[in-house]
């Protein structure tokens, strides 16, 4: 048995925010939505893998050490997208080889949006 690779993963909202958090993956980062049966959970595609995003009543913020990464292509067309969005960005947390920022979505959760830095590796 070998794992191939990841199918989804499921992030909380709190109930009634699906207008914020659709209009954030959707029109900010530009994943389409996905319909796959009739029920509240929001699904957007991130290549072939989905994240799909479910109302929760008595929802509650996970702590910040838990977050998605998306590794991107443009980091810099993103980063202006959502300052110009006025979201915060972390930018404080470096990794060699990467261009990374954090984010949160309109529900909390923490995302991390990196690029392998193609500056790095030109450098003697």
């Amino acid at each position: 048995m070998t794992i191939q690779s990841i199918n989804h993963v499921q992030l909380p909202f709190p109930a009634g925010a699906e207008g914020p958090v659709r209009r954030f993956y959707a029109s900010l980062l530009g994943l389409p939505e996905v319909r796959l049966k009739a029920d509240s959970t929001l699904r957007f595609a991130a290549g072939t893998q989905r994240i799909d995003l479910v109302p929760i009543e008595q929802w509650q913020p996970h702590p910040s050490v838990s977050h998605l990464a998306f590794e991107v292509q443009d980091l810099p067309a993103l980063r202006r997208r959502l300052l110009q969005a006025e979201l915060p960005l972390v930018e404080n947390r470096a990794l060699p080889g990467y261009l990374r920022f954090y984010v949160k979505d309109p529900a909390g959760n923490q995302l991390e949006f990196l690029e392998p830095d193609h500056t790095q590796e030109a450098a003697p």
